[in-house]
């Protein structure tokens, strides 16, 4: 197994919410707080990016043409061509702060959660005022889950009959039964707790073909391959020199590589270049013999 960086120190703040465009063969991904949405070519090695005014948590490709994006509390469309931005959705409920990872399911339909304000999410204490929502394809939001404190990772199941979320401070992963024509989310039920510290903060996480769970761990400097029918850690997978990782992603021509984002705001002097120099990178994992499931746009 080979560990490779891609794009060395490229995100500023935090890089967030990889997203593989297989028709492209690019890498979308964000630097949450300079508010910068990236798109990494991985044919001719380009790096470009527009910028948005407030923090974004995630981008991905919009069937009709351009991206959603996550801008603050509010889910809009951005036209990559032009860089306008138009407001779709706002969660103008909770007391979150903003809208963090998000996927879109088999349907197209659009996943995003939000998340408290955190300054050290290590040590911070559950305050469950943020949520977890669909962004429907006809543009309705719909609030899946209350009393959430910081929504991360979610993927699906290879069958799409299993909708697997991170809600991170916690740390705990959790599995429900999943309805793709409704987009109800039912039976929830454990899969790993995380409060012993094995997985750090539990952050972004991806599925492969084999219905295995990759999760990475924020403050650890790894990511872990899960067995979601045991909850138990088949592989580890260290980052080096920076253990800040937030997200991870399947892609590449086979599917078979997997990209991981990582953050270096927070970092001091003393901190990055002697003890993290790899801090804000996008780094590539190969050679594991495990292909994951290609990504949904949004079909709205």
């Amino acid at each position: 197994m080979d560990v490779s960086v891609v794009l060395k120190n490229v995100a500023m703040t935090t890089g967030e919410g990889p997203h593989w465009d297989d028709r492209c063969q690019s890498l979308y991904y964000v630097d949450v707080q300079c508010g910068d949405v990236h798109k990494w070519d991985s044919i001719t090695g380009e790096d470009t990016k527009v910028h948005t005014d407030g923090n974004v948590g995630f981008a991905i490709p919009r069937k009709s043409g351009g991206l959603i994006v996550g801008q603050n509390l509010s889910i809009c469309h951005l036209d990559w061509d032009s860089k306008a931005i138009k407001v779709i959705a706002e969660d103008k409920e909770s007391k979150a702060f903003q809208i963090n990872d998000a996927k879109c399911d088999v349907t197209g339909r659009l996943w995003a959660g939000s998340m408290q304000k955190v300054r050290h999410p290590l040590e911070e204490t559950p305050q469950r005022c943020a949520a977890l929502y669909s962004l429907e394809t006809d543009g309705r939001l719909v609030k899946r889950l209350a009393d959430v404190s910081l929504s991360n990772g979610l993927t699906w199941s290879p069958d799409n009959a299993i909708f697997y979320y991170i809600d991170s401070i916690p740390r705990k992963i959790y599995a429900f039964d999943f309805d793709p024509q409704t987009g109800d989310i039912s039976n929830q039920q454990e899969v790993r707790d995380g409060t012993d510290g094995s997985l750090g903060l539990p952050d972004g996480m991806t599925i492969d073909t084999e219905g295995k769970l990759w999760v990475v761990c924020y403050g650890e400097g790894k990511l872990v391959r899960i067995d979601p029918e045991t909850g138990k850690t088949i592989l580890d997978v260290l980052i080096p020199n920076a253990k800040m990782v937030t997200s991870c992603c399947f892609g590449g021509k086979e599917m078979n590589e997997l990209f991981v984002t990582s953050r270096r705001y927070g970092l001091s002097d003393d901190e990055f270049q002697p003890v993290q120099p790899l801090a804000g990178s996008v780094f590539k994992v190969t050679g594991q013999g495990i292909k994951g499931l290609p990504a949904y746009m949004y079909e709205g």
